[in-house]
């Protein structure tokens, strides 16, 4: 009797185990589900109790004990203990509650987690990578159980969400990351692997804390750190040689950095850039049907200059390049403002960093965002700043003063950083905006009506992404995949969900706006010549049957 990875994807591995064994190997365990004539075969009869359940009654009492804790903390823990105990069955949860279940695992409370990690750490999840291995990553890297790594997510802590430097306790953000490629586009949980770069941490209250569970250093810089992630880059090409990477939640300069050197030579992307540059554009080419306006007519204003908010402005350039405007053209239509104040000429070679330069403009310098945005007229507000409440009263309604459906993204998270809430977004705009926020916000009454704000969840986008590699075998992730990433996604938006005031797709949809993604990402592998398998007659069909379920099989098969 052997397990499989996937139909698509097999992996052959050793018998399966028995008794207690099999009871503790949370790939393996069905608990109570487990039939008469499995227990009998594998001598689990008197190790469980006798009445059988079936996968439907286990999610009933997950959900029964999920609901009766105290705080998302506590429900956090609770959903990780699942995992380490029953992963089909916590999949199967997540998938069947993903809008209660995506708060928790996900944004918010996965940036509460990271910072509690040391705290409630129970069973080590993925791989802590630190400067005592080097020379040895490749080794470590085999001492994974699965020989088939298709998706890895790595982050060195250092911008964990709006939270800062997290050190190794930022294993979290890959933990929950890949939770997201299973649950949101069915990618098989064993070709996945997270990845902890522990380079240290400048967080002094984790250098002083006991139970931190990283190496209790100061972070390091420079040329060391460079040939620490070139060692990384090149075991994972050795040992898992099919694997995407994906950047995540590294420092901004490093983000931008490690991208450049690196997305012409492996399969690697950056989600905090591309992921969040995909879904803020799926989003404002799902406003556009609502305002009867161009992309390119449109005038953008960022709220902090970091990697979230270049890596928007650089999708948008490129968007709008496509739709017939010049490179200087589109950029000229997008503007920073960072925590001087606008990015403007007269700034470059006195405090801008290079990554802000293209977007440096004529105009005079306004230190504050209401005079930034009465100077520019802006029809696009887009914050990616980590500073809540910024988006003042005054700000939206300069807003709307000049127009009529003002688009605002107030995307920082977790929640309580959100530049603005959704309640204050339509209020001071008399319910005209068109909003959307990185953390979830409860639906708004306003006037009689029920507005809903979209999500700008870069859940909407990596999966669908990542799927769309693994299936094609792409060698590389490309500017024009997440173009078409953010198309697709559009493109799944309905008018029911645009009349409500939703600019993206209702969340229990999200396997299906994963899988248009994946489609759209393959093709351009393929039509682009990166596959390293040949295009199937019908691209969308053969992902489909890629796709990982969380039902029980029998152990029983051979």
């Amino acid at each position: 009797m052997k397990r499989y990875v996937s139909d698509e994807i097999a992996e052959e591995v050793s018998d399966l185990p028995k008794g207690l064994e099999l009871l503790h190997d949370p790939v393996l365990n069905k608990g109570t589900a487990f039939t008469k004539e499995e227990r009998r075969a594998f001598g689990l009869e008197g190790l469980l109790p006798p009445n059988i359940h079936t996968q439907d009654e286990q999610v009933m009492r997950v959900m029964e004990n999920y609901r009766r804790k105290r705080n998302d903390l506590e429900r956090y823990i609770h959903l990780i203990a699942l995992q380490d105990r029953n992963e089909t069955l916590f999949y199967r949860v997540l998938q069947d509650h993903i809008n209660e279940m995506m708060p928790v695992v996900y944004t918010p409370v996965v940036g509460l987690a990271c910072q509690e990690y040391g705290h409630i750490f129970r069973r080590a999840r993925g791989l802590f990578l630190t400067p005592g291995n080097r020379g040895h990553f490749a080794d470590i890297l085999r001492n994974w159980p699965y020989h088939n790594v298709r998706v890895i997510v790595v982050t060195d802590g250092e911008r964990i969400l709006g939270l800062g430097d997290l050190g190794a306790d930022g294993m979290g953000i890959p933990v929950g990351k890949l939770t997201l490629y299973t649950t949101c586009a069915g990618v098989h949980p064993q070709l996945c692997l997270p990845v902890v770069l522990d380079v240290g941490t400048n967080n002094e209250d984790l250098l002083s804390d006991p139970l931190y569970i990283g190496t209790r250093q100061r972070r390091i810089r420079g040329a060391e750190y460079d040939e620490i992630v070139e060692e990384f880059i090149e075991a994972c090409g050795e040992v898992f040689p099919e694997a995407l990477i994906q950047l995540e939640d590294f420092g901004v300069s490093n983000a931008f950095s490690l991208l450049e050197r690196y997305s012409d030579q492996v399969c690697v992307f950056d989600d905090d850039i591309q992921g969040t540059g995909a879904v803020v554009l799926g989003g404002i080419l799902s406003a556009l049907r609502l305002t009867r306006s161009r992309l390119r007519d449109q005038k953008f204003l960022f709220v902090g200059a970091g990697q979230a908010g270049i890596g928007i402005a650089n999708t948008l350039v490129s968007a709008m390049v496509r739709e017939g405007l010049g490179e200087t053209q589109a950029r000229g239509r997008c503007w920073l403002f960072d925590s001087t104040g606008l990015v403007v000429e007269s700034r470059v070679g006195v405090d801008l960093q290079i990554q802000k330069v293209p977007f440096a403009h004529e105009l005079a310098m306004e230190k504050d965002l209401l005079s930034a945005v009465r100077a520019l007229e802006p029809t696009v507000l887009i914050g990616a700043s980590g500073q809540p409440d910024v988006f003042t009263p005054g700000v939206i309604s300069e807003m709307a003063a000049f127009n009529e459906k003002p688009m605002i993204f107030a995307l920082s998270n977790p929640t309580w950083k959100s530049e603005c809430t959704a309640e204050a977004a339509y209020r001071y705009s008399e319910g005209r905006c068109i909003f959307a926020s990185g953390s979830p916000f409860e639906s708004v009454s306003f006037d009689d009506r029920l507005l809903v704000p979209g999500q700008a969840n870069n859940a909407y986008i990596f999966p669908g992404v990542g799927l769309g590699v693994v299936a094609s075998r792409s060698r590389l992730v490309t500017e024009e995949m997440f173009r078409a990433a953010a198309e697709a996604l559009a493109g799944e938006v309905t008018w029911d969900d645009l009349e409500r005031g939703c600019i993206y797709p209702r969340l229990h949809r999200i396997r299906q706006v994963s899988l248009s993604i994946a489609t759209a990402v393959a093709e351009i592998a393929y039509s682009r010549k990166l596959a390293g398998n040949p295009r199937p007659g019908d691209v969308r069909s053969y992902i489909t049957q890629m796709v990982y379920e969380p039902v029980y099989r029998s152990c029983l098969q051979s």
